[in-house]
């Protein structure tokens, strides 16, 4: 092992939190609870898929968040004070306007208040991308597992009956 990584490694500190590369998000503030995200070291900033999203006036804008991503019929519509636009390159490579808000971002004990663009997600898996400036320096991120901070519900299977 070259001496540098070693050095690194006692830079660790021995309280971090470590989440993995996927979490159940919550953002308290809209009463968002539950909401599957990706934790993505390499986006700089967090992305949140909206529907129907639309200026309201006064500097604030209205939008559906879609909560599952086969049922349709599971949304919270939120309002939000409209923080910024600005452009953002998604992996695709073509450049996006999008609305920036603000709300507090709980992962597990982490929570923090974050800055998050609205956008259209409804081919991704995940309903939310979590930037590394959403983290900042705070929770380590794990790559190998996920829900490490926040384990999804056992699913439940139907068994069959032992009776004729």
């Amino acid at each position: 092992m070259p001496p540098a990584f070693g050095r690194r490694l006692e830079m660790i500190r021995s309280d971090a939190v470590v989440i993995g590369f996927a979490e159940f998000v919550d953002l308290p503030k809209w009463g968002i609870v539950g909401l599957r995200g990706k934790i993505d070291t390499g986006a700089r900033t967090s992305a949140l898929h909206v529907e129907n999203i639309q200026e309201v006036g006064n500097g604030r804008v209205g939008f559906d968040v879609r909560l599952h991503r086969k049922k349709a019929d599971r949304t919270v519509h939120v309002e939000a004070k409209i923080l910024r636009r600005g452009r953002v390159k998604p992996s695709n490579g073509d450049a996006q306007t999008r609305f920036f808000v603000l709300t507090t971002l709980r992962i597990g004990p982490v929570e923090r208040e974050i800055e998050v663009s609205l956008v259209d997600r409804a081919n991704m898996i995940f309903r939310m991308l979590v930037g590394r400036t959403a983290l900042g320096h705070g929770p380590l991120v794990d790559p190998s597992r996920r829900y490490v901070l926040t384990r999804p519900k056992k699913r439940r299977t139907k068994r069959p009956s032992a009776r004729p």
